[in-house]
This record gives structure tokens, C-alpha cells and sequence, in this order.
């Protein structure tokens, strides 16, 4: 590493044009540049994995399920479903291979994924959404199938979910997406 005294001259023999006004400016910036940490990467690109993601909303609300990480690959599935619940299993520039609540596993390009996470109701007869955390509460609603909503924290064997504004809890048993 070049001496602090010795960078200037050896800046002003690569760049001759450059007035000393320049360096003196100039250099102090590039230095601060070159010791600074980068900037915290973007929500989307620290998925973990393995983690779980939900389906970003689109324009069009479709994303395309791949059998391979590029667009070479043939489409397996093309999803309809805003924030549907995915688990990420590896990752491969750009793109992360994911397991849907069915089992189907296939590439998604990462722009597609969110960080937010959901869940997914499970089969069997509609489950309970709850005012409170217990089984004694106030039943609000009660969830089918398929039903799809944003997680909130789970507690001894419950999850908040918010579908489309409706708050409640929910047992985790029910609930796909659930989990480290």
C-alpha cells in the first residue's frame, strides 16, 4: 500500500492533467469511497436460503416457474397468486429454486420474490381465524383452503394473519409458510 504522502504524486504521474486543486478535492473522496462499507443490499437479494419468500404482486399478477435457473427452461407453472408463500432451497445468479404448498419445485427469477412472508392455509375443513390467541376466543372467520394471507408473529402454536386487511390468529398447525 502506498504511503498517504507518496498517493498524490503517484496520482499526478498516472493523471498529468490534473490540477492539484483536483487532487485535493478529489482524492479525500476517493479515499472515503474506498474504506466505506457498501450500502445493505436491497430486501429482495438476502433471502435467506434455505428461507422462505412470498410471490411479489405484479402487473399482471403472473409469474413464471421454470425447470431451471434461465429463461431457456421451459415454464412448469405459472403462478396467479400475489404473495403466495414459497420456500427458497438454492440460490443461482439471479434466480432461486422454490417449493410452492403443493410440493412443486422449480426456478423463479429472484425480481419475483418478496421477503414478506405469508402463509398458506392447509387442507382439511376451514380453520378458525381468531380475535385473540386461543381456542376459547372470539371466532372472526373461518379460513378455507388455499386461503392466502400476510404472517404476522407466532406464539406457542399461533400465528397472526392478516388476509387482504382481516387480522386474526390462526393455529400453526394449519398455516404453510410457518417456520425457520
Amino acid at each position: 500500500m502506498l504511503h498517504s504522502r507518496l498517493l498524490p504524486r503517484f496520482i499526478a504521474t498516472i493523471f498529468p492533467g490534473l490540477s492539484p486543486r483536483v487532487l485535493a478535492v478529489g482524492l479525500p473522496l476517493v479515499a472515503a469511497l474506498a474504506v466505506s462499507p457498501a450500502p445493505a443490499l436491497a430486501s429482495r437479494a438476502d433471502i435467506p436460503v434455505p428461507g422462505w419468500a412470498s410471490l411479489r404482486p405484479t402487473k399482471n399478477n403472473e409469474i413464471n416457474m421454470r425447470s431451471g435457473p434461465g429463461e431457456d427452461y421451459r415454464i412448469t407453472w405459472v403462478y396467479h397468486q400475489p404473495h403466495l408463500p414459497v420456500r427458497v432451497l438454492r440460490a443461482s445468479s439471479g434466480w432461486r429454486l422454490v417449493q410452492d404448498p403443493d410440493g412443486a419445485r422449480g426456478w423463479v427469477i429472484l425480481g419475483f420474490l418478496n421477503r414478506d412472508r405469508a402463509a398458506y392455509v392447509t387442507a382439511g375443513d376451514p380453520v378458525a381465524m381468531r380475535a385473540a390467541p386461543d381456542t376459547k376466543s372470539h371466532l372472526l372467520w373461518r379460513l378455507s383452503t388455499g386461503v392466502i394471507g400476510l404472517l404476522g408473529p407466532c406464539d406457542k402454536g399461533w400465528c397472526q394473519l392478516d388476509v387482504d386487511g382481516r387480522k386474526g390468529y390462526v393455529t400453526a398447525a394449519r398455516l404453510w409458510g410457518v417456520g425457520d
